[in-house]
Order: structure tokens, then C-alpha cells, then sequence
């Protein structure tokens, strides 16, 4: 039958109900066909779930023949482990064939993966490590209004995964933000992997997201009237509902109800045509056996791109002169108000497509300026880095431009699974840390992110520019502003002078042309090969200039761009016979180790030395940290002396 689609009506007609329980019985059928074939998966919550995701996907404003429309619904399923529920429902319901699914679940090379991918159509967001959706759903739900769409985002969560603190969190900013077109659905099944849940961990889910602001309705979550009823009657409050859903894991096979073993393990095939028999299914498990082996072409699927970019962001570049000296994250905020105001000029239009968001530290990552001429626009979420980490992601795969702004030891280290999470996503995200390296100073090791690349370059995905003075970081803002990814700006705390060329005008000036991966030469020279990059560059200049003097003439190079190196600069640093490589950061694993890396696999023969950070610091002025760390200018200068 067609779906009249909507929640308009008052309850759901008997013809509709009709066709929700033929459906969910085939439904209940796959998800074991897929988690038997698979020898593994998650049939329990699965089955559980399955009759909220049959109303969602069937009643909800989305379309198997246009699955990425702007104003479509947005359902985003947090307990990532019921795929075999979640992919069930969107292939029955002509997203994609359902078949692929079920010869094809958790198979290497397959789409249909373990945990929800976005890949497939119907899917908005990766999860799987639980606790991450409601941040992706509060993204989503910011979006209708900064885009000014009209719909309604879903949050399918499970019971075991409340006890998680970036729920609470992100339960926080919905209410904080008033995010009325956003519902949540707790499938509260009672049961996880240990066993019961108020045993694994006691939790008053209810009282929880009442304390917080949220309405609460609480229904039987396999009752197809009380699901719709709950929905529509959440479409018309004020504030965020969360719709409590008691389920039964396994429901609908008598051997596998309320039993937690069956959270996360398949049937025998013995077993699945007892339990399909049982539903009234075919019982075909051996038939799609043998078409699994035959290892058959998956049908294409659908592919959703968005990475809202700003074109002319380059246009008008802030020169900083060798008179005004500043901090880089100083020249960030500039950029970043500078490149709003132009688009909001130029467009002449009284909504931008940008969202900034701030744990508490806008002074110091400098985006008051951005925050008071677009108020709208900026997000302050307070000190919950790790739900910001994640709503920011979402948002920026929505055509919103988005910055997420933060201490380096807190939007990098603390957050790492969630920009983790943000890569797998294929993210459009600028993250901008501030207060990087032994350069914060007085705050002590607790803020010295002395770690940012190698934990960042630890994606696939993020680029990281670590600009060397105001100038750059000007350049390097409009960069990412106009060029799609997830990009890292990393920068230090402490004020710093504008880098002169030889002529005593400013290096990154009117003539210089950012070009994303390549070296720049600061000094030439012969003698042996200096790289640096960040506020380190300032310091190493100073050691060049000590060595220039004493009759040694060095080759200065600033690597911007850690993690594409080009290779034909590398080539040109080798060609002094000697490099040497200093940074404000752990020298396991920095630029030096990564130009190492390089060296040896492009079979470029040259002596090599790494100065870096190989202990923790502490308080003090960077200059005297700088010193005992064998970091100064003076230390560089002793070293390559010694080394020369």
C-alpha cells in the first residue's frame, strides 16, 4: 500500500497497521537472514527497535527516489549496532535492494557495514561507539534554522549508552538552543551486553532528560498507534521531546525475547529457521546461502556530497606590517570576521552560511568579533568539548560553513574520538586550536598540547596548517574557508613578530600566494638546511642569524603544511647535505619524524637530526620553557655547531 505520509491525523488507520505488522514481520525475517549469513551482527536491539524505525522511515518526510533532499527529515539512529534493523527497513521500503543487504552484511568491501554508514542512503550519520548521536542530531536540527529548512530530526538511541556523559551534554545544548524540531526515541529494551541495565550501570533516563528541559512521553515501543501518536504529539511541543520506547529485545521469537546474549550474536542457521518459522517467514536461509557465495556485483547506491565553501575568500588579505606586531590567533579572528562581513556584504543578504562554536574560551581563541557582529551564528556550548566536537561536524555536512575553536589540548587531544569520528564522516570541518606547543607558557603541561600533529595526522583525512606568523595565519584562514575537508589550524599563545624577508618587508605579504603543501623558503643558503614551522619559526630565524654570523650559512625553510609534504622541496632542503629540524612539539612524533619518514622512503640520502619536545614542561615564560626544553635559539645554534 502507498504510505500517506505525515502525522497529521490522529492514530493510524487499520489498513495502516495492518501493513506495519506484515512489514515489520519481514523485517524481524531479514535482520536474522542478514546476521545469520553474516555469522555475526546484532539481532537483538535490532528487533527491538524495528517497529520505531518501520513508523520513522514510513511516516517521515523522506523519499527512497530523492534520499538526500534538502528539506527532508533527518533520522539519526545513535545505537549504530542495530544495522540489521536500521538497513531492513530502508531497503523494504525501496532505498536501496534489500537482498545487497542481506547477502552483503558486514562482508569486506560492502557498503552495508557493521555499524550504520552513511554511505548508504537513508543513513545521516556514522556512529557505533555509542553516545555520539544526539551531538550529530543537534547539528542536523541547527541546520533547519541557520538554512532556514522546515523539518523534523529523529534520534533513535538505545538504553544502555545514557549512562554516557556526551549525552548529557548534548541534552544540555538542545534545551540551551531551543532545538523544537529535534525528538529523541529511547529504545529501552532493558538489556546490554552484560546483561540487565540497571545492573551494568543504574540510570534514571527519565529524570535525566527532565532535568535538563526535555518533555517526556513514555509508550510501548512495539504499539504502532502509540509510536505515531508520540511522534506527532512531540512535533507540536516547544522545547526538545525524548519519547521512551519500552521494547523487548528480540521481540517476535519466543527464544531470543529478553534475553541479553542475543544483543550481539547471530543465529546458528539451525537456529534461524526455527526462529523464521516462527515469524511465518520463508524459511530460505540455505537458497541466499548459496547466492552469497556466488559473490554477486552490489547495486550502486546513491551518494550525498555537501561542502558549502567561500569563493572569494581570498580576495582581501589583512596585511600585518613589522610595526604591529600580534598573536596568530589574533590574525584568525580578524580573518574569520573579515571573510563573514564580505559574504554578507557581497551577498547583500541578512543570513550567512556560517556557524562558530566555543567551549567558554572566546577571549582567548579570539572570536568575539565574529561573535558580536553574528550573534546567530555563534554557538557557545560551555565546557563540553566533546559533544561540540560532534555537532560541529554535522553541521558542516549541511552547506553550513563551520568553525569549532578551541585550546589544543581540548579540540584535538581530549576530543580525538570524535574527530575520529568527524573524518569517517567525510566532515567539511575547520578545527582552530589555539595554545599549542611549550609557547602556552605559564598554564603549564595540563594546556601545552605539545602532541596536535601526530594525533590529528593520525586521520586519514585531516590536513593540518601550522601558519609562522599573523600574515599566514590570514592566508592560511582563507584557505580553509575556500577548499573543502576537514583542516586543523594550528597556532601558539604568545604574541609574536611579523617574519621578514631579506629586504625587511613582510615575508607573507601583498606578493606571497599560499599554496597548501609547499615549503617556503625563508633564507637560502648552504651550508645545512634549518625547518621549522608555528611561532618556532621566529626562533629558529634568530638561530640562523647567530649561525649566519659566525660564518655558517644556513638554508631556513618553513613547513606550513605537515601533512603533505612536496616532495621536490623536500629534495631541494637535502641538497645542503645536512637537515635539521626544530618544532614545538613531542619529537616522536612531529614534522621531524614525519620528514623522516620521507627522507628514507624516497631513497634521498642526507644527514638528518630532530630537535623537538621530549619531555612534558611546565610553567613558566615560553622563552625560559624554550631553554630548558633545548629549544632556544641558542640551543639550535650550540647543536648544529657541535653537529657541523
Amino acid at each position: 500500500m502507498e504510505i500517506n505520509k505525515g502525522f497529521g491525523r490522529k492514530e493510524l488507520s487499520g489498513e495502516e497497521i495492518e501493513f506495519l505488522k506484515n512489514f515489520t514481520k519481514k523485517c524481524r525475517g531479514d535482520i536474522l537472514r542478514m546476521t545469520t549469513l553474516a555469522a555475526s551482527g546484532h539481532p537483538g536491539g535490532s528487533m527491538s527497535s524495528i517497529d520505531i524505525y518501520a513508523v520513522l522511515y514510513g511516516f517521515c518526510n523522506v523519499d527512497p527516489s530523492n534520499p538526500f533532499k534538502q528539506d527532508r527529515d533527518r533520522i539519526v539512529i545513535s545505537h549504530g549496532h542495530t544495522t540489521p534493523g536500521a538497513y531492513s527497513a530502508l531497503g523494504n521500503y525501496g532505498f536501496f535492494d534489500i537482498e545487497d543487504a542481506i547477502l552483503n552484511f558486514r562482508s569486506a568491501g560492502s557498503p552495508f557495514e557493521g555499524h550504520v554508514e552513511k554511505t548508504v542512503p537513508g543513513i545521516e550519520w556514522n556512529t557505533g561507539n555509542l553516545g555520539q548521536g544526539l551531538s550529530a542530531a543537534c547539528g542536523f536540527a541547527l541546520n533547519s534554522r541557520l538554512n532556514n529548512l522546515k523539518y523534523n530530526v529523529y534520534c533513535v538511541m538505545g538504553d544502555g549508552e545514557q549512562t554516557k556523559g556526551q549525552i548529557g551534554e548534548a541534552r544540555r545544548f538542545a534545551v540551551k538552543y531551543k532545538l523544537n524540531n529535534l525528538t529523541v526515541i529511547v529504545d529501552k529494551n532493558g538489556l546490554q551486553i552484560g546483561g540487565k541495565t540497571s545492573e551494568v550501570m543504574p540510570d534514571n533516563i527519565k529524570e535525566n532528560f527532565e532535568a535538563d528541559g526535555f518533555h517526556v512521553i513514555e509508550i510501548d515501543g512495539h504499539n504502532f498507534n502509540e509510536i505515531y501518536s508520540a511522534v506527532k504529539k512531540a512535533n507540536e511541543f516547544a522545547s526538545p521531546v525524548v519519547i521512551i520506547a519500552n521494547t523487548i529485545m528480540g521481540k517476535g521469537v519466543s527464544f531470543m525475547e529478553n534475553q541479553a546474549k542475543y544483543h550481539g550474536a547471530a543465529l546458528s542457521p539451525a537456529d534461524c529457521k526455527k526462529a523464521l518459522a516462527e515469524l511465518g517467514e520463508p524459511e530460505n536461509i540455505d537458497e541466499l546461502g548459496g547466492k552469497k557465495k556466488l559473490g554477486l556485483p552490489i547495486k550502486p547506491l546513491k551518494e550525498k556530497k555537501n561542502n558549502f565553501l567561500i569563493s572569494n575568500a581570498g580576495n582581501k588579505n589583512i596585511i600585518y606590517t613589522r610595526e604591529k606586531n600580534t598573536d596568530n590567533r589574533s590574525a584568525f579572528g580578524n580573518a574569520l570576521y573579515d571573510i563573514a562581513k564580505n559574504y554578507k556584504e557581497q551577498n547583500n543578504s541578512p543570513n550567512i552560511p556560517f556557524a562558530v562554536f566555543d567551549c567558554d574560551l572566546e577571549g582567548s581563541v579570539k572570536t568575539g568579533a565574529f561573535r558580536n557582529a553574528f550573534p546567530d551564528n555563534f554557538f557557545e556550548s560551555g565546557i563540553e568539548e566533546h559533544n561540540t566536537a560532534v555537532i560541529s561536524g554535522a553541521l558542516s555536512t549541511e552547506n553550513i560553513l563551520t568553525f569549532f575553536a578551541d585550546f589544543g589540548v581540548f579540540g584535538i587531544d581530549e576530543v580525538y574520538n570524535q574527530q575520529r569520528l568527524n573524518d569517517i564522516n567525510h566532515t567539511n570541518l575547520k578545527v582552530v586550536c589555539t595554545h599549542c606547543g611549550i609557547d602556552v607558557g605559564e598554564d603549564g603541561k595540563t594546556h601545552q598540547c605539545i602532541d596536535y600533529f601526530g594525533v590529528i595526522n593520525s586521520t586519514f583525512g585531516f590536513k593540518v596548517i601550522i601558519p609562522a606568523d599573523p600574515n599566514q595565519t590570514d592566508r592560511a584562514v582563507r584557505h580553509i574557508a575556500s577548499n573543502a575537508g576537514n583542516f586543523a589550524l594550528i597556532m601558539g599563545r604568545s604574541v609574536i613578530p611579523v617574519i621578514l624577508d631579506e629586504e625587511n618587508k613582510p615575508f607573507f605579504g601583498d606578493g606571497y600566494n599560499f599554496r597548501y603543501g609547499k615549503m617556503d623558503i625563508i633564507r637560502n643558503g648552504r651550508d645545512l638546511t634549518i625547518i621549522s614551522s608555528g611561532n618556532m619559526l621566529t626562533h629558529a630565524l634568530k638561530g640562523y642569524e647567530m649561525l649566519k654570523k659566525d660564518g655558517i650559512n644556513p638554508m631556513l625553510l618553513n613547513v606550513s603544511c605537515p601533512s603533505d609534504i612536496d616532495t621536490e622541496d623536500l629534495r631541494l632542503a637535502a641538497k645542503t647535505g645536512f637537515i635539521v629540524t626544530i618544532e614545538d612539539h613531542n619529537i616522536k612524533n612531529g614534522i621531524g619524524t614525519v620528514l623522516g619518514s620521507m627522507l628514507a622512503e624516497n631513497g634521498i640520502s642526507v644527514k638528518f637530526r630532530k630537535l623537538g619536545a621530549k619531555f612534558y614542561s611546565s610553567s613558566g615564560k615560553p622563552d625560559e620553557l624554550y631553554k630548558l626544553a633545548g629549544l632556544s635559539p641558542q640551543d639550535l645554534y650550540n647543536f648544529v655547531k657541535k653537529e657541523i
